[in-house]
């Protein structure tokens, strides 16, 4: 009991020992929670179909999965899937107390078929299947009690019962086998049972699985390690005291014959063919969860992990490998480089190394805690570019050798092997080995920015990009004491994260508007359309440009990873890339680095460790590009799945369309990038996208036929995965509705035909009675003009009859002034004898002078000339006397006030106080005459 103990506490130890100094290269993984494909945490067992789509035995349900979109399956029952095996186009699965299988349907969905129905009786309280076998036309269920075998062309069951519960069953290429509690391990032949080896070791140990191995059998065991069963014989495989110590959980044996062992606490192991420990996987290097349940290796060679809490997948074949730094330890990688067979890291947290190619911890090189910028080898000499200046890097020393400034970069000088140029925060200095040692020299002066990039030529002309300020350009003297005529350039700009780098003897300059290279002759910065294509649609994240040791120049975008090399045939630059995203590296932008480390092998450094690719390894297959879903849906209604391997007929409100398509790839570092194309609606190919769906809003009526295809990096489109439909016209245009227009326009046309016809006969009538109309307008015109000349004429007898008049009243007033003239001389003759006879003469000739007469006389010929003027001037003027009205009827005749007098027997003067008088009681105003008042009324 002591000894186990002590056992578990030494496996403890190494454990330990080996998380802190075992510094692995690991590749890639991804990862996938719970709350991504949104199901339970846990993952029983997982199995892929022809199409590439990963299935997995989740606490939920099935989850599946096709390298977009996650779905998820409840279970029949509603309880936890323990297993998952695609047979042919069928999806097996084991839960508890039922077991069937799923076949995808037209619109991409799965429908489930129990065959557990038809033995229901037969199987027992609280059995759970955990593991199915196909095996020619058979299917094997298994549960901890007993193995339900079903035959797919009879459709019916035979089921074993041993003694003791089933601790898992196995298939190999010739065999089924099975493991019992403390009964060792069984084969089933002839649909009976044979136990093949009753040893020890297998009673008391729980075999995890079993695989062929030359003529005997590979044995994988929870605790006591790998075996080999042969003629009876029990043999240990290999002896690995990591891998003994740890609870075996699940195992796969890997295309390439390694193999992978999932623990319960201790993550995987790769082992290779010799039993050596290729890789071991824990939640410290990357895992989600230290708990594997299930592993299976699909078409690619990539690890599926299905973890207590989560999914992984590890890109075994992928040609990049990964050192992540979980612990904070080394921080971030600014610079790498190879020197004397040690790889060196300059990061944020200071300069570390450790033996090339070994997976031994990195060294912390004392003294150079801090942020190290960059690394430069020259001549059996590594510099060491600090934040606290120069350092020499021998082994595990550094010596300082410089400190007035952190330093940026190094530049060898021209012509002149003992000196070295270095950019520093606050200008230029300048580094000279003597006596085999190398020190600092001098500072430059006239220049005093910082000096980030660098670039010099022959001529000692030095060109230094600053990105807040400009591109310099400027002469250093040759003896490396003064920078002279210094210039600033205008074009192209200052840019943020913008850089400078030598490549083929040409200053090439990178920033958001493109890649520039500098004309020798002109010296003048040029655009390069092959090297700014990167930054195209929106690419652009940094400017960092790197030129390696092995003369390629390396460019980093949003999605891709670009590196040129010059053509064999020419000068012109041959473009490379690696699709890795700058979202999955985890690269400081602006900072970026990448170094070559071995011939075709670079190293990448991030923010928390560095990942190395291998671009010799690099080569992407051409995937099948497949439409997964096609829904529908009206405005502000649920989407509906429709099929897609039919010609699908939508009705004319339904036309919303989501196409959704993927290529099955499951690599880390690669994305799929996608190209559609609507035929009947749009005329070219859409640019290439990573969404694996579209949508497209209300789309007209018609035929359409969609197209889709998909490539990975470079590679080219392998198929073009196409969907026909149809959108019906709306009811009032298709063939009946047409018809019935053309019924309707018909009767339209004979009942308008109709309606003009009636329109133009009231027409013709009103253009008659019209011509009539106007006849007898004519006519009534021209008796009014006739009415209005016999008008004109009663006018001019009106006015002659008050001439006639007035010249009437005249003759009257005349008479009665002889009348008068003569009564008077009659009254002077004083004869006696006729006295009687002239009094008589006097007596009648008074008579015919009375005034009243002679009023009456006038007012009665005036009423007759002008009927009523005078009752309506006195209804109107109430307050005037007879007088007034006489007055008035005098100036309505438009007498003068001199024609007037005579016939009132006044003065002219006293007829003016009257119309004075007048004038006030009609309230005239100044402005209104008094006669054209009257004349008015």
């Amino acid at each position: 009991m002591l000894y186990k103990l002590f056992l578990t506490i030494f496996h403890l130890i190494i454990l330990c020992k080996s998380a802190i100094n075992f510094a692995q290269e690991l590749p890639p993984i991804l990862k996938y929670s719970p709350a991504t494909y949104a199901a339970g945490n846990q993952n029983w067992s997982i199995a892929q179909d022809k199409q590439h789509f990963i299935y997995f035995a989740n606490n939920e349900g099935l989850l599946q999965y096709n390298g977009a979109n996650w779905n998820l399956f409840k279970s029949p029952n509603e309880t936890i899937i323990r297993s998952v095996k695609v047979i042919d186009n069928r999806v097996y699965t084991g839960c508890y107390m039922e077991f069937g299988y799923w076949i995808k349907q037209n619109d991409g969905q799965l429908k489930y078929t129990s065959l557990s129905t038809k033995i229901k009786s037969k199987i027992l309280d609280e059995e759970q299947f955990w593991n199915i076998i196909d095996y020619d036309h058979w299917v094997i269920f298994q549960s901890l009690n007993r193995i339900y075998i079903y035959d797919t062309k009879k459709e019916s069951f035979a089921i074993i019962t041993p003694k003791n519960n089933i601790v898992k069953s196995y298939k190999t290429a010739n065999a089924i086998y099975y493991q019992t509690i403390n009964d060792g391990l069984f084969e089933i032949e002839n649909g009976k049972s044979k136990q093949i080896s009753a040893h020890p070791t297998l009673k008391k140990n729980r075999i995890i699985d079993v695989y062929n191995n030359n003529d005997g059998l590979l044995l994988v065991t929870q605790n006591s390690g790998l075996f080999i069963l042969k003629s009876g014989n029990l043999s240990t495989y290999f002896t690995n005291s990591l891998i003994e110590s740890s609870s075996i959980y699940c195992s796969q044996m890997l295309a390439n014959g390694e193999m992978a062992l999932g623990t319960v606490s201790n993550g995987i192991f790769i082992i290779a063919k010799d039993g050596k420990t290729k890789y071991h996987m824990t939640q410290n290097c990357g895992l989600s969860n230290n708990t594997a349940l299930s592993l299976f290796e699909d078409s690619d060679e990539n690890l599926w992990i299905g973890l207590d809490n989560g999914i992984n997948c590890i890109n075994l074949q992928s040609a990049v490998r990964s050192f992540s730094d979980d612990t904070g330890t080394i921080g971030t990688v600014y610079a790498a480089t190879v020197f004397q067979d040690k790889l060196y890291l300059g990061t944020n947290q200071g300069l570390f190394y450790k033996s090339n190619k070994s997976n031994e911890s990195f060294k912390f090189i004392k003294g150079t805690k801090g942020q190290v910028w960059s690394l430069f080898k020259n001549e059996g000499t590594l510099f060491c570019g600090h934040d606290s200046g120069t350092f020499v890097i021998n082994q595990s020393n550094a010596t300082l050798i410089y400190s007035e400034s952190g330093t940026w970069k190094f530049s060898k000088v021209p012509n002149q092997p003992d000196k070295i140029l270095q950019g520093n925060y606050n200008g230029l200095s300048v580094l000279e080995k003597t006596n085999n040692q190398w020190n600092f020299k001098n500072k430059i002066s006239g220049f005093a920015y910082s000096a980030r990039y660098l670039e010099i030529t022959t001529s000692l002309e030095t060109y230094i990009s600053h990105e807040y300020k400009a591109i310099y350009r400027l002469q250093i003297d040759q003896n490396l004491q003064q920078a002279k005529h210094v210039f600033a350039y205008k074009n192209p700009t200052k840019g943020k994260n913008a850089s400078l780098a030598t490549f083929n003897n040409t200053i090439y300059y990178a920033y958001k508007n493109g890649v520039y290279k500098l004309n020798p002759s002109s010296k003048h910065f040029q655009k390069d359309s092959i090297a700014s294509a990167v930054f195209a649609k929106n690419e652009y994240t940094s400017g960092k440009i790197i030129v390696d040791d092995s003369n390629k120049i390396w460019l980093f975008s949003k999605n891709y990873i670009h590196y040129f090399s010059l053509s064999k045939l020419g000068s012109q630059l041959k473009q490379n890339t690696i699709p890795i995203p700058a979202s999955l590296t985890n690269s400081l932008t602006g900072f970026e680095n990448i170094s070559q480390i071995s011939k075709s092998t670079y190293l990448v450094g991030t923010s928390n460790g560095y990942y190395t690719i291998n671009i010799d390894d690099l080569s992407f297959k051409n995937y099948k590009v497949s439409i997964t879903n096609v829904s529908n849906n009206k405005i502000n209604c649920k989407l509906y799945n429709y099929p897609f391997d039919i010609d699908g007929t939508f009705k004319y409100d339904e036309n919303n369309i989501t196409i959704s398509y993927t290529i099955p790839e499951y690599n880390k570092y690669i994305n799929a990038e996608y190209q559609y194309f609507l035929e009947g609606f749009e005329q070219n190919w859409s640019e290439w996208g990573q969404k694996p769906f579209v949508g497209f809003k209300n789309l007209p009526s018609g035929k359409y036929i969609f197209k889709v295809r998909a490539k990975v990096a470079n590679s080219q489109p392998e198929n073009i995965a196409q969907y026909s439909f149809t959108i019906a016209k709306p009811w009032y245009r298709t063939n009946i509705a047409l018809l019935l227009y053309a019924i309707i326009a018909i009767c339209c046309a004979y009942y308008i035909n109709k309606a003009y016809e009636k329109f133009y006969s009231k027409q013709k009538q009103k253009l008659i009675d019209e011509n009539n109309l106007l006849l007898e307008i004519k006519e009534l015109e021209n008796e009014q003009q006739l009415m209005k000349v016999r008008n004109e004429q009663l006018s001019i007898d009106v006015d002659t009859k008050s001439r006639e008049l007035a010249v009437s009243t005249m003759s009257l007033i005349k008479k009665d002034e002889l009348l008068s003239v003569i009564k008077e001389d009659l009254k002077k003759t004083s004869d006696e004898a006729s006295s009687r006879s002239i009094k008589s003469v006097i007596t009648t000739i008074t008579k015919n002078i009375t005034n009243d007469n002679t009023w009456n006389v006038f007012k009665d010929a005036f009423d007759t000339a002008d009927k009523d003027f005078l009752k309506k001037v006195k209804q109107t003027h109430a307050s005037l006397t007879p007088n007034d009205l006489r007055l008035c009827a005098y100036l309505r005749l438009n007498l003068s006030s001199k024609e007037i007098a005579p016939l009132l027997n006044i003065s002219v003067r006293s007829i003016e106080i009257k119309r004075y008088r007048l004038r006030k009681k009609m309230e005239l105003s100044h402005e209104t005459g008094l006669v054209e008042y009257i004349l008015s009324i």
